[in-house]
């Protein structure tokens, strides 16, 4: 039984401690946080549960084995630092850090410890997510020409990091685990409209291996809540909406077809769109973080890599956020992702 102290007890912080009081192989033995009515509120729905103030209590009770961070971003490299230290597994919520090479220190640190450093993008256990993947690896798809995403709401609004750090970790996860790396170059735009040292909303584009340009909206000023993804290959077509409750996964049967005909006025063809038929295909509605929580303890249990959401693909969406806030900060130039 893996003994689980959460760090942080405000908007996520929760849902882990639900999470991990039902997942197989794990307690949640404490928490802590500075507010003491969350601590309040958490001792209300899990007595059991022994909380305090004081988070360096947590990482020198030498019956905790696993540390899960959920707090404001910028306090995440130092606290993933002294829990590795203190010779703890770690989940952290996303991003790991504000820089990439606070990422690499983190990962080195953990592999120098022998200990798990998995960080919380959720979203590559989303089964609408894992479908998507399904449908361009076995070619469904075929060559893959776009995709977009949009990620908006009104609100909820952060003061710690923009709109960027704060959504667009979720949707460059998601790329990384479709197109198998990370991208190339970026550019990108962002405004302040609330007149606030934050930008309220990005547009980024981004260049992926084998010819694939991305493009990113995120926004805390819309007046719709929108989850969707599409993505466009020359023989099909897919979104992904995750707020859809009919099915959150609709594949397209259309494409584009050049035809063979000579034409006086268009040169020796022309382009013709093929209309098909609409799959919604059956995805699971298990919970995503569930699914996520369990996979750390097994890899804790097993003794095996948390390779699908370890430091190093943290390191990989940090440096391309990084890219992006560079291009912005530019006013749109172009920027590699270094």
């Amino acid at each position: 039984m893996v003994s689980i102290g959460v760090v942080g007890c405000g908007h996520w912080g929760p849902n882990h401690i639900r999470i991990f009081s039902q997942v197989s192989g794990a307690k949640v033995s404490m928490c802590s946080d500075l507010d003491e009515a969350r601590l309040q509120a958490v001792s209300a729905s899990f007595p059991d549960i022994q909380t305090t103030k004081d988070y360096k209590r947590i990482l020198g009770n030498p019956a905790i084995d696993a540390v899960c961070i959920a707090t404001p971003t910028a306090t995440h490299y130092h606290l993933v630092k002294e829990a590795l230290q203190a010779g703890k597994h770690v989940l952290c919520e996303k991003p790991l850090s504000l820089q990439a090479s606070e990422c690499l220190e983190l990962k080195s640190l953990a592999d120098h410890q022998g200990k798990i450093l998995a960080v919380g993008h959720i979203f590559l256990f989303n089964e609408g997510i894992r479908k998507l993947k399904e449908y361009i690896q076995s070619g469904e798809l075929g060559n893959i020409y776009y995709a977009h995403s949009e990620r908006t709401n009104l609100g909820p609004f952060r003061y710690d990091v923009n709109a960027l750090w704060d959504l667009a970790p979720h949707d460059l996860s998601i790329f990384n685990y479709l197109f198998d790396g990370a991208a190339t170059s970026v550019s990108a735009r962002g405004q302040k409209c609330l007149n606030t040292p934050l930008d309220d909303l990005a547009f980024a584009t981004l260049e992926y291996p084998h010819n694939v340009l991305v493009n990113i909206h995120v926004s805390w000023l819309d007046p719709r809540k929108v989850r969707q993804i599409t993505i466009v290959g020359d023989k099909k077509m897919v979104v992904w909406d995750d707020l859809d409750n009919l099915g959150p996964i609709k594949l397209y049967d259309k494409h584009v077809e050049k035809t063979q005909v000579f034409y006086q006025t268009y040169g020796d063809f022309q382009l013709l769109s093929k209309e098909g038929s609409i799959t919604i295909p059956k995805v699971s509605a298990r919970e995503p973080l569930r699914t996520q929580n369990q996979y750390f303890i097994d890899c804790i249990n097993k003794k095996m890599s948390a390779g699908l959401i370890d430091a190093q693909k943290a390191f990989d969406i940090v440096r391309t956020l990084e890219a992006i806030q560079r291009s912005m900060d530019s006013g749109g130039h172009p920027m590699k992702v270094e």
